[in-house]
């Protein structure tokens, strides 16, 4: 019932990634918000048993892209468990690595920031970080947020341009 309950809260879908050694690692999000402006800090929370995790509790260095309708491809594939390397499941999608964070960042979006962990917080099964952003790699405002709503992906509409 509460997942059902949740559901029903719109949450904007982004994919978060890490550079590891010689490894990418990524997954989807619905869970970045904004938490303070100054100094400018974001939180996103994730499955404690996930190796993702494991990775940013080591390094505290990883970028977030929030993604566009007509992502919803890349969402999905950064949700399927057991994926591979994050630079295989952006074969073919535009993408570049962050210059502070060196982790992935995909490009199309409507957002991205490189981020650096600045506090983590055990909250039940999941883990919360919170870091400053380090930079704004880019802000597209002409594309449509891409939304998770109901279980599913659903772009935001367009507002109407003013007079």
């Amino acid at each position: 019932m509460f997942t059902e309950a949740m559901g029903q809260v719109p949450a904007g879908v982004g994919v978060v990634t890490v550079k590891d050694g010689r490894d990418d690692l990524g997954t989807t999000v619905a869970t970045l918000l904004s938490v303070s402006l100054e100094p400018p800090l974001v939180l996103v929370s994730l499955d404690s048993s996930s190796y993702l995790t494991e990775v940013l509790l080591r390094d505290d260095r990883w970028a977030a892209s929030l993604l566009a309708d007509g992502q919803q491809a890349i969402a999905s594939r950064f949700a399927t468990p057991g994926r591979p390397s994050a630079r295989l499941l952006l074969a073919g999608a535009p993408h570049h690595r962050g210059e502070h964070s060196e982790a992935l960042i995909v490009d199309g979006g409507v957002t991205a920031l490189e981020v650096e962990t600045t506090r983590v917080v055990p909250a039940g099964d999941h883990t919360l970080f919170i870091g400053q952003v380090l930079a704004v790699a880019y802000v597209d405002v002409s594309k449509a947020p891409l939304v998770r709503l109901r279980g599913r992906y659903r772009p935001v509409p367009k507002a109407p341009e003013s007079p």
